[in-house]
């Protein structure tokens, strides 16, 4: 695994490394030492997995805050995404800026997404499939979400969704006092 980039504070763009023979390839998910080299604790509590079924499936953007903030390790294991990272974090001189990076099975590419920011991901094929090893285990009371088109945050999404959850649909517009307090 190599680091491509760290396109805002904490965000990591990650390359994975496959080895390929005959047989096809193998690559390490995920190394604990790997990261620390890189500067990352990525303690695992959790591993999570998603399939999306249709291309334009909307997922996100999602957070927890403190104490549950998560930090994410996020690949895709079949089809492709467009994962989006969006800064949260107030003390950030990158609060409200966003960045996203096409994740596929083909790149071989993972998002570091670290505590503080939200997170969501656009499919580019159908049956899409989406590993997030996550820091935190799920904590529904300090779980929040952005609604994908959100005018605070304008993100540039490549297509409109097709598929959005209600759930994500109705995430409110941002308020400060909602979003970032618990």
């Amino acid at each position: 695994m190599r680091a491509l980039g760290e396109p805002l504070p904490g965000v990591r763009l990650l390359e994975l490394a496959p080895r390929h023979d005959e047989r096809g390839f193998f690559a390490r998910a995920f190394c604990r030492t790997t990261l620390a080299d890189l500067d990352v604790d990525l303690p695992v509590a959790q591993a999570n997995l998603s399939r999306s079924t249709h291309r334009g499936t909307l997922r996100g953007l999602h957070y927890q805050l403190p104490p549950s903030a998560e930090t994410k390790l996020v690949l895709c294991l079949a089809g492709a995404i467009w994962d989006c990272v969006l800064d949260l974090r107030e003390a950030a001189p990158t609060f409200g800026r966003w960045t996203a990076a096409e994740l596929s099975a083909d790149n071989h590419r993972a998002m570091l997404v670290p505590a503080g920011c939200a997170h969501g991901f656009l499919t580019l094929a159908p049956e899409s499939l989406v590993l997030y090893f996550v820091s935190a285990a799920y904590d529904p009371k300090r779980e929040r979400g952005v609604r994908w088109n959100d005018p605070a945050f304008a993100i540039d999404w490549p297509f409109e969704p097709s598929v959005v959850s209600a759930r994500d649909r109705a995430h409110p517009d941002f308020a400060p006092a909602f979003h970032l307090a618990a």
